[in-house]
Order: C-alpha cells, then sequence, then structure tokens
C-alpha cells in the first residue's frame, strides 16, 4: 500500500495490524504523530471537519517536500566528505622526494630512523606511507645510507638496485657510471648482467657498461662527507663533472683526453686549492670568466 493510502486509513482510524506497521516505517512518522497529538490538544467550538482534514494534508506535503529539499544538501555534504578523503589520501600516499643542488649536501631519516646523506646533484623518492611494509628508494646522483636493522632494504638506481638488511653503504650514479661501497654489513648488487655480494671495503664499479675491478676501500665512510671528493684510476671526465656539481660552475677542456684515468682528490670549500688539485697531475693551466672555467694543456 502507498504512502497516501496508508495515510488517509490512519486519520479514518481504519489501519489494520499489518497496515499499522507499514505505517510506523513511514520517515515521517514521528512528525504526523506529534501533529495528531497537537490536534487531540485542540479545543474549537466548533469543528470544520473539512478544513481541519486540509490542514492536516497542507502538513504532511510540507514535511515531505522539506525531506527532498534536505536532499541536495546531504548530497553536498557527502560530496565535500568524499573530497576530503580523497584529498587525505592522496597526500598521504604521495611520494616523498629529498634533492639537492649544486655545491649542496642534505642529510635526511627516514622512518624507520635510518639515515640518508645526500651528495650534490642528487634527488631520492620514497613512499612514507607505505614504509613498514617496503623500504624502498629510488636514488639519481650519490647517497650514504646507514640502514636501521629490519625488513629488505632497497635502492633502485638507473642501472641496477642495492639490497641490504642492515648496514652503511654508499651508492653512486652519474650518466654511464654506477658505483656500491659497501663499509658495514653485507651489500647485494644486481644489474640486468651481474650479481654480486660485498662485504666491507668491497668496491661494485661499472662504467660505461663495463665492471671495474677495484682496490680494497680503507675508508669508513665516503671522502665526500668530510667536503672532499676522492679518486683512485676514474676517467678524468668524471673528476670534472663532480667538480662542476661542487662548485656549481662550467669546465670546458677541449683538446683533452676525458678517458685518461686520474687518480687524486679535491675539497670542497675552496675553488683554487681544488683546480690547483686537479690540473697540476696533469700538467694543465686554467682560466676563469664567471662561472666559466677553462682547461688546456701547458
Amino acid at each position: 500500500m502507498n504512502r497516501e493510502s496508508l495515510i488517509q486509513k490512519w486519520l479514518d482510524h481504519d489501519l489494520n495490524p499489518q497496515e499499522l506497521e507499514a505505517f510506523k516505517q513511514l520517515e515521517d512518522y514521528d512528525d504526523l504523530m506529534k501533529l495528531n497529538l497537537e490536534l487531540q490538544g485542540f479545543k474549537a467550538n466548533a469543528l470544520d471537519t473539512d478544513a481541519s482534514l486540509d490542514s492536516v494534508w497542507n502538513t504532511i506535503k510540507t514535511t515531505h517536500n522539506k525531506s527532498f529539499k534536505l536532499l541536495p544538501t546531504l548530497s553536498k555534504i557527502a560530496a565535500i566528505l568524499i573530497v576530503c578523503f580523497g584529498i587525505y589520501y592522496f597526500t598521504t600516499s604521495l611520494d616523498t622526494t629529498a634533492n639537492t643542488l649544486a655545491s649542496e649536501y642534505k642529510s635526511l631519516e627516514l622512518p624507520d630512523a635510518s639515515k640518508v646523506d645526500l651528495n650534490a646533484v642528487s634527488t631520492l623518492v620514497f613512499n612514507a606511507s607505505n614504509w613498514d611494509e617496503d623500504r624502498s628508494l629510488s636514488l639519481e646522483g650519490e647517497a650514504f645510507f646507514k640502514v636501521a636493522k629490519g625488513k629488505k632494504f632497497t635502492v633502485e638506481t638507473q642501472f641496477g638496485s642495492v639490497t641490504v638488511l642492515g648496514t652503511q653503504f654508499n651508492v653512486k650514479q652519474r650518466n654511464q657510471y654506477f658505483e656500491v661501497t659497501c663499509y658495514e654489513g653485507k651489500v647485494h648488487v644486481s644489474t640486468t648482467e651481474i650479481e654480486k655480494t660485498l662485504l666491507p671495503g668491497d668496491t661494485f664499479l661499472i662504467i660505461d657498461g663495463n665492471y671495474i675491478a677495484t682496490e680494497k676501500e680503507e675508508l669508513t665512510s665516503p671522502s665526500w662527507l668530510n667536503r672532499k671528493s676522492t679518486f683512485k684510476s676514474i676517467p678524468y671526465r668524471e673528476v670534472i663533472a663532480e667538480f662542476e656539481r661542487q662548485y656549481n660552475v662550467s669546465v670546458e677542456f677541449n683538446n683533452i683526453d676525458g678517458s685518461q684515468n686520474f687518480t687524486g682528490s679535491f675539497m670542497h670549500n675552496d675553488i683554487e686549492i681544488a683546480l690547483k688539485s686537479i690540473t697540476l697531475p696533469l700538467q694543465l693551466k686554467y682560466s676563469k670568466t664567471d662561472n666559466i672555467i677553462r682547461l688546456k694543456r701547458e
């Protein structure tokens, strides 16, 4: 039975038990009962039955219309709540990105208290909201990691992945240069062609797609943490590229073989001394114009 028929039978006091239960389920049942009480308490010298009935119907229709007018408001509130929830979920699930500019260094702490030091011109990306389940991040550039013990910890790079449980290691990925050095614990390096497990002092090095054997590392941490870049038989172009990152300059070295190996170091706090460190061993001269440095043979 429809709503209007139930209300009409209620007004006529003609509801059977089953219809009464259906009447009680109407959404405006409470309003109708309040109206009934008000009518019962109202006394007049003469009751116009038709007028009273019209009044009841008008009240019923008004109540019904109000309920429908309320729907758009409730819909707007629901839409706002959905948008707010979406914004909250989106912002909390976004990746966290840390990066450094030329001659800039940055230290940060990951959600599990693991620590990362970023060298100049580097980018690190990770998802903090899912960190307990997935301790993985991506790196472009160079970073030193002190990993807290726990689940597998993975550093993804363009050339391969580095996996540990808890250790200290350095990862450097620049153009065609990929280097991983283990300082504590054990590190597993995996590329498309090579897999290798490193122990303290071991270095994994690939230059221009070729695996390079290296000497044992004697330092307990990478030298760049102390603002010093150190190289052992590394192509000179890589030395120049690192110099550019540390001093935010551009170096031109035409007619100089960038593939020749260089062994040496330079400090990051004095450009004049640094220039002498990377030019004198190869008997080169340099000149400076603003932030452009030109190298040439003596």
